[in-house]
């Protein structure tokens, strides 16, 4: 049995960008062979969304070759309604007591809900004895793993408050060979639970935040195997840093030319240029230099440019710095040391105003 498994998709409109991920995870299930598409809460960024957009979905979730079993987010836990119709094969697991089987695996659902720690374990202890063995089994949950360590804005844009979290020695005692997991939306991450299965958060499918750079990805596996990621073509944040160095450098415009160059058009760049100039050396001024750069992403999707760059063409003709430099060369340093030291007497040198 082949499984996909995403979260976060957070549907606020029809036909935008991240309904057209949507559309997209459900291309991807049919031309992988699918035959559980999992999505472990925030399908929808509010219940309104679920309201206005359920109609369409059933177009998408209708007449397709594989089961989808959802749970609810902290984001749209209001939006699941009873007798609520997604689609053929959806399947919206409310309850923990009650799971979905399909063939060989059992699926088990933990919807959002606002229970601390030692209240999810407990939750979880009641349905020990229910869990068969002899059987496959999921957990979908949508929370934190207190393990890993995130930063807050890791999980989206949820301020300081800590949602339903979760430790891994939780569930070392249960037969869970997967705890499919939501809520944490920067990257991919996997973990092995001591004597059990595999904890894993797939990331956001789409990026919803600009903390969310790099290509999208989803869990995609074969029941009995690892977690594994599977690469999307999906809008993303491509956060590209250029620092240039006034030594090394005589071609600036090349050099970001040759980092941007091959980043997809779904990609929406975000693109950061700092570090020193010689401008005499390389025949192009500040001011010029920064209208070449912005020409040259005009074309680049929802670009965010930060120009941080100096000309330091008089510190590197002071003779004090000249003085500097040769010392420089003398010290057996590594190159990545020499030119910290470096940095760090420009910078002093032009607090000084040299």
């Amino acid at each position: 049995m082949k499984i996909l498994h995403t979260a976060d998709l957070h549907l606020t409109g029809y036909e935008d960008e991240r309904w057209q991920a949507l559309k997209e995870l459900v291309r991807v299930g049919k031309k992988e062979k699918v035959d559980v598409f999992i999505i472990s809460g925030d399908l929808f960024d509010k219940g309104v969304h679920a309201e206005e957009l359920r109609p369409k979905l059933r177009e998408i979730f209708s007449g397709i070759p594989f089961q989808v079993i959802v749970i609810p987010g902290n984001h749209d836990m209001d939006s699941y309604s009873p007798g609520m119709f997604f689609g053929q094969n959806f399947t919206i697991l409310t309850s923990l007591k009650q799971p979905f089987t399909y063939r060989e695996v059992v699926i088990w659902g933990l919807p959002f809900s606002s229970l601390e720690g030692e209240e999810v374990l407990s939750a979880l202890r009641l349905i020990k004895s229910s869990i068969s063995r002899e059987k496959k089994n999921v957990l979908l949950y949508h929370g934190e793993l207190l393990d890993a360590f995130f930063s807050r804005k890791d999980f989206g844009e949820e301020g300081g408050k800590t949602y339903m979290p979760v430790k891994l020695s939780y569930f070392r005692d249960l037969p869970f060979d997967y705890i499919l997991s939501g809520h944490f939306h920067k990257n991919f991450a996997s973990w092995q639970v001591e004597g059990g299965g595999f904890f894993v958060y797939p990331g956001s499918p789409v990026s919803i935040t600009r903390r969310e750079t790099g290509r999208r990805r989803v869990n995609i596996f074969e029941l009995g195997t690892p977690p594994r990621e599977y690469l999307l073509d999906t809008p993303y944040y491509e956060e590209v840093v250029v620092e240039l160095n006034p030594f090394t450098d005589r071609k600036p415009l090349k050099l970001i030319r040759e980092r941007i160059e091959n980043i997809p058009s779904y990609a929406k760049l975000i693109l950061t240029v700092k570090g020193y100039i010689n401008a005499e050396e390389i025949g192009i001024k500040e001011e010029e230099l920064a209208k070449s750069i912005e020409k040259m992403v005009e074309d680049k999707k929802r670009v965010k440019l930060y120009l941080e760059f100096k000309d330091i063409g008089a510190i590197l003709k002071d003779e004090l710095f000249k003085r500097f430099l040769g010392n420089l060369e003398e010290m057996n340093y590594e190159e990545e040391k020499k030119n910290r030291l470096c940095h760090i007497a420009i910078s002093a040198m032009m607090k000084a105003d040299i």
